[in-house]
């Protein structure tokens, strides 16, 4: 007990001094997470739109195809991106593996369908009288859209949370395409994982406790959103 309680100490201290291997690891985890979800709401915000506004055959099975993915476990997305990306596979020659870019690229893959899923979700929480209004007093398509957007804000901001959540706190993903190399593609999870292995719990606790940080600022903000 007395261990993990000077593990947890000098996991404070590291903190505290900001020790430049826990501000690396934090602030290139926080840039590979926040990249993926900007990259994934570019692509969901319109196409999820597209499919909640557009009816067409098998639009439900879309929806339910969609949200099975929503559990999909990050190792087969990263066993996906490993043989899309390795040198056998059809993209090898970017030679983008074991890159923070192909990390950025299987983050935004992942967290795709739990996004597109909750935006086509908070879309359709708006009342259908909403866009009908706006086309009535002249509004184009485009425009409505842009209306029901705005009222679903909180739910879509909502969704772009929980989608950055997931992300950055896989691991299976980050570690087959990433490789965990020390300065450039190691993360929280991967470094947590790697520093418990090699018995360094102090580094280990510190990079816990400040993805535990994160997570309760992701819940409070959720919280505040619901709310409102």
């Amino acid at each position: 007990m007395s261990e993990i309680w000077q593990g947890l100490v000098k996991a404070i201290e590291l903190i505290v001094t900001l020790d430049p291997e826990v501000m690396g690891i934090a602030g290139r985890s926080l840039a590979i997470s926040v990249t993926a979800t900007l990259f994934a709401g570019v692509i969901c915000l319109p196409l999820g739109s597209l499919i909640h506004f557009n009816r067409f055959i098998g639009k439900r099975t879309l929806i339910n195809l969609i949200q099975t993915f929503y559990s999909i476990p990050t190792v087969v997305v990263g066993l996906f991106v490993f043989l899309l990306f390795s040198r056998a596979g059809p993209l090898g020659g970017l030679n983008l593996l074991f890159t923070p870019t192909v990390m950025i690229i299987g983050q935004a893959m992942l967290i795709t369908p739990v996004l597109l899923g909750l935006t086509i979700s908070a879309l359709s929480g708006v009342d259908k009288a909403i866009p009908e209004t706006a086309r009535s007093l002249g509004a184009s398509d485009f425009q409505a859209v842009v209306v029901v957007l705005r009222e679903a804000r909180f739910a879509v901001i909502a969704a772009i949370l929980l989608a950055f959540g997931r992300a950055i706190s896989e691991v299976g993903l980050a570690l087959m395409v990433g490789g965990n190399i020390r300065g450039f593609t190691r993360v929280f999870t991967t470094a947590i994982s790697l520093e418990t292995s090699k018995g360094d719990i102090e580094l280990a606790i510190a990079l816990g406790i400040i993805l535990i940080l994160i997570a309760l600022i992701i819940n409070i903000v959720l919280n505040r959103l619901q709310q409102r």
